[in-house]
C-alpha cells in the first residue's frame, strides 16, 4: 500500500517561498519568490555539491590552519578507524606508524637545514641533527614535524569519506599540545579527525513523493473577482475628498482619527498588562477595512463622535498573528480625535481615464483590473501550491542533518534577514554589531531551528527527486542566467564568486524542474475559506 499524504496550507503572497542567501539573480520561473529589488532568496542545494575540495583543516590548539597538500607515497599504512556518530558525522581514529613519523622528521630536519643561516655553515650544506636542533630548537622542531604529518597523513585519513565530507566541516579533534607532550618520531602518532559527511534521504515508503495530496486554502481576498472590485473600490475613493462629519458620530464608510489603548482582564475582572502591540496614536482609521482588525472592534465604536471616548472588552481570536494574545481578554479604550466622511465623485465612464489611464469606459477599466487580479490570483495559486509541495516533502523524509550545514543554512537566512532590515531601518554601527554579533545570530539559529531544519530537508528532497527523476534543464539556460546573474553583479559594483553563483542557479533551475515535476504528479485541491 503506497503512501498517501495530505496538507493544508493557507494561501498567503506575501511569504517567501525561501528566505535565505540573497544574490542578484533574474530567473523567471516558479521555484523562488518575486520582490520589488533583484536580490531573490534562494535556498535550495543539491546534494551533489558536497562534493570535497581543499579542505582547510583546524587544530583546536594549533594558531594557524593546517593546509592539505595532495596525496603523496608514504614508506608505511596509516591506520584509520571510522566511527558514525549523531547528525550525520563521522568520527576517524588515525594511527600514524614510527616509520612516517620518522620520515615527516627528516623532511623537516632537511628543509629547516636549506633554509636556516646556522653559524659556521654555507647556505645549502647540510647540518647535523644535533647542531640543527640546538640552534632551531627541539620543541620547534617537533611542532613542525606534527603539522608535517597532519599534512601527509590527512588526505590518506580522509579517503573513507571522500565523496562524502561537507565542505569546510572537516576539523582536527585531538588538541595540538596532547600530540606535542609525548611525541617521539620513534613511536606511534594517534590523532582524531571529525567530519561531516552529506546526509542520506530516507523516505517514508518507497513512492511517497509520487503519491501527494495537497489541499491549498484560499482566503477570499486573493480571489480574483473579489480583489479586483477593492481595487477598483480604492481607486475610486483616491478621487474623493475627505470632509469633516458635525452632526453625527461614525458610519461605515467613514474614515476616523483615533487614539487606542488596551490592557488584559484578568480572571476576576480586574485591570491587567498593557498591550504595546494595540496601542495606537493618531491612528487612521478607514472603516471600510474594519475586517482587519479584531473581530468586534468596529462595531463598539459605530456611532462615536469627535472628542468621545468609548470604552468595550474583546477577545483576541484563536486565530490571531500574535501568539501571546490568542484567546486573551482586552479592555479597550477609544478615543476619537476626527472624523471624516468621503465625498466620492459619481462612478461612470467619466471617470475612466482617471480610474485606469488609458480606459475609455467603466467596463474596460473593470475588464482590465480583473484580468490584473487573475494574474496575481494564479501567481499566488502557483506559490501557495509549491510552499505545500515543499512543506510535504519535509514529512516524508527521515534525514540526519549535520551540524555544519545547519549552521550554514542558518548563518545565510540570517544574514539575508540582516541586510533587509538594514536596507529598510538603516541601522546604526553600533545596531549592526549588536546584531552581528555571535550570540545574537545563535540565539537566532535556536529560535528558527525548525524552520531552517525544514529549509534544508526540502533543499535534499527536491535535490533527491531531481536525480530519482532523472530530470534536466537546457545547458544553454543555464549558462544565460548565469552571465545575466554576473551582469547583475557587476551593475552593482558586488565581488561575486562565478562558480557560486553557476551551482546557485544551477540549484534553482533544478528546483523549478522538481516543482514543474511534482504540481503534475499531486494531487492537488483549491477550497476557499
Amino acid at each position: 500500500m503506497e503512501l498517501q499524504s495530505i496538507m493544508t496550507v493557507h494561501l498567503n503572497p506575501s511569504l517567501p517561498r525561501f528566505s535565505s542567501l540573497s544574490i542578484p539573480i533574474s530567473l523567471s520561473n516558479p521555484f523562488y519568490s518575486k520582490n520589488s529589488t533583484s536580490a531573490l532568496r534562494l535556498s535550495i542545494s543539491r546534494q551533489s555539491h558536497f562534493n570535497p575540495k581543499p579542505l582547510s583543516v583546524s587544530s583546536a590548539a594549533a594558531s594557524s590552519a593546517i593546509q592539505t597538500d595532495k596525496k603523496d607515497r608514504l614508506p608505511a599504512n596509516v591506520k584509520v578507524t571510522e566511527t558514525k556518530e549523531p547528525n550525520s558525522r563521522v568520527r576517524l581514529s588515525v594511527e600514524v606508524p614510527p616509520i612516517v613519523c620518522q620520515d615527516c622528521y627528516k623532511r623537516v630536519l632537511d628543509e629547516f637545514s636549506k633554509q636556516s643561516k646556522v653559524p659556521g655553515f654555507r647556505p645549502g650544506k647540510k647540518v647535523p641533527e644535533n647542531i640543527l636542533l640546538n640552534y632551531i630548537g627541539e620543541q620547534h622542531v617537533k611542532r613542525a614535524t606534527i603539522e608535517s604529518i597532519l599534512r601527509r597523513t590527512l588526505p590518506h585519513a580522509m579517503s573513507s569519506v571522500e565523496g562524502r565530507a561537507l565542505k569546510d566541516s572537516v576539523q582536527i579533534g585531538t588538541k595540538f599540545s596532547e600530540m606535542d607532550e609525548d611525541f617521539s618520531p620513534q613511536d606511534f602518532l594517534s590523532y582524531v579527525v571529525i567530519v561531516d559527511v552529506a546526509p542520506e534521504v530516507k523516505w517514508m515508503s518507497e513512492n511517497a513523493y509520487k503519491n501527494l495530496k495537497v489541499v491549498v486554502e484560499i482566503d477570499n481576498e486573493i480571489d480574483a473577482q473579489r480583489a479586483s472590485e477593492a481595487e477598483l473600490r480604492r481607486r475610486h475613493k483616491a478621487l474623493g475628498a475627505l470632509k469633516i462629519v458635525t452632526d453625527r458620530g461614525l458610519q461605515v464608510g467613514d474614515v476616523a482619527v483615533l487614539d487606542i489603548f488596551a490592557t488584559t482582564i484578568g480572571k476576576d475582572n480586574s485591570g491587567g498588562e498593557k498591550i504595546p502591540f494595540a496601542e495606537k496614536k493618531g491612528f487612521s482609521f478607514d472603516t471600510e477595512d474594519g475586517d482587519y482588525l479584531i473581530p468586534g472592534f468596529l462595531n463598539s465604536i459605530i456611532g462615536i463622535q469627535r472628542g468621545e471616548t468609548k470604552s468595550f472588552p474583546l477577545l483576541f481570536p484563536e486565530s490571531w498573528k500574535q501568539e501571546n494574545l490568542r484567546g486573551v481578554y482586552a479592555q479597550f479604550t477609544v478615543e476619537c480625535k476626527e472624523l471624516f466622511y468621503r465625498d466620492l465623485p459619481e462612478l461612470n465612464d467619466s471617470l475612466s481615464d482617471k480610474l485606469l489611464p488609458g480606459c475609455s469606459t467603466l467596463s474596460q477599466v473593470r475588464e482590465l483590473i480583473l484580468q490584473r487580479c487573475r494574474e496575481v490570483e494564479q501567481t499566488a495559486r502557483e506559490q501557495a501550491t509549491d510552499n505545500a509541495i515543499l512543506d510535504q516533502l519535509c514529512k516524508l523524509i527521515d534525514i540526519d542533518i549535520p551540524q555544519s550545514l545547519f549552521e550554514e543554512q542558518g548563518r545565510q537566512l540570517y544574514g539575508a534577514r540582516l541586510l533587509e532590515l538594514q536596507a529598510s531601518t538603516k541601522l546604526d554601527e553600533q545596531q549592526l554589531a549588536s546584531l552581528s554579533s555571535e550570540k545574537a545570530v545563535n540565539e537566532f539559529l535556536e529560535i528558527q531551528r525548525e524552520n531552517i531544519t525544514n529549509m534544508i530537508k526540502q533543499m535534499l528532497s527536491v535535490g533527491e527527486i531531481f536525480k530519482l527523476e532523472n530530470l534536466q534543464f537546457p545547458t544553454e539556460e543555464l549558462v544565460k542566467e548565469v552571465e545575466n546573474s554576473v551582469a547583475e553583479f557587476k551593475r552593482h559594483n558586488q565581488e561575486y564568486d562565478e562558480e557560486h553563483i553557476r551551482e546557485q542557479v544551477q540549484d534553482i533551475l533544478e528546483g523549478a524542474k522538481v516543482l514543474e515535476w511534482l504540481r503534475e504528479h499531486a494531487d492537488i485541491e483549491y477550497i476557499t475559506r
